[in-house]
């Protein structure tokens, strides 16, 4: 991929596009922690100096996708939800097809989870009080869209709504470790089958977590 020089309001977001499109297919191929920036100025054809003209460091690149992946999510989200959930169920019945709904539908999207696991401990450090607050206020408005979502399923949350919302991003961020260990420590596992038990599927164990949790905190009938 080679660039011409951005001369454009149109022309430099077009060229922050395409460093997002080569770091998105890069997560295709490779964990958040082997992700550089001489790699993906590699890739996008632009010297690294020209690359942190559009990103100021490799973790701005990641959290703008990491927003724009969530996006993507929860959009799909409501479209499962409204086909899945049966809103004139038994409360339980609701929270046990909702905990399901969200599990599935995170452990499918590997990078997701990765990014939400990376998410407090790297991709939020090494950049500015800007980009850090400008990720933030769009991560308040997914929130918020997420909250709205749960809400016309399981009303009965209420005030535990937005809690539950964002503690399921970050039960998957963290599960999501020990649901795909690497190369030594799966022959480990199986070298030693007890050891297995440190392995946690991402939908059992995410399942589990968020029935577990919204059982908790709905109302007793």
């Amino acid at each position: 991929m080679t660039f011409q020089r951005a001369r454009t309001e149109e022309q430099r977001e077009a060229r922050r596009r395409a460093i997002l499109d080569v770091a998105s297919a890069m997560l295709d191929e490779m964990p958040v922690a082997a992700v550089t920036l001489n790699e993906l100025s590699r890739r996008v054809g632009l010297a690294k100096p020209n690359v942190l003209r559009y990103f100021e460091s490799r973790e701005a690149v990641l959290l703008e996708l990491l927003d724009r992946f969530l996006q993507e999510w929860l959009a799909d989200l409501e479209g499962d939800l409204a086909t899945g959930v049966d809103t004139s169920a038994p409360m339980a019945q609701r929270a046990t097809a909702v905990a399901g709904l969200l599990s599935r539908s995170l452990a499918a999207r590997v990078v997701l989870c990765d990014l939400f696991n990376a998410q407090g401990s790297v991709l939020e450090h090494n950049v500015s009080v800007e980009v850090v607050a400008r990720y933030k206020r769009a991560s308040l408005q997914r929130l918020t869209s997420m909250t709205s979502l749960i809400l016309v399923y399981l009303p009965e949350l209420g005030e535990h709504a937005t809690p539950f919302s964002l503690q399921t991003m970050v039960m998957a961020g963290a599960l999501s470790a020990y649901g795909t260990p690497p190369p030594s420590l799966r022959a480990a596992y199986a070298a030693e089958p007890e050891l297995a038990r440190f392995h946690l599927p991402l939908p059992e164990a995410l399942n589990l977590a968020l029935t577990a949790t919204l059982l908790g905190v709905l109302p007793r009938p």
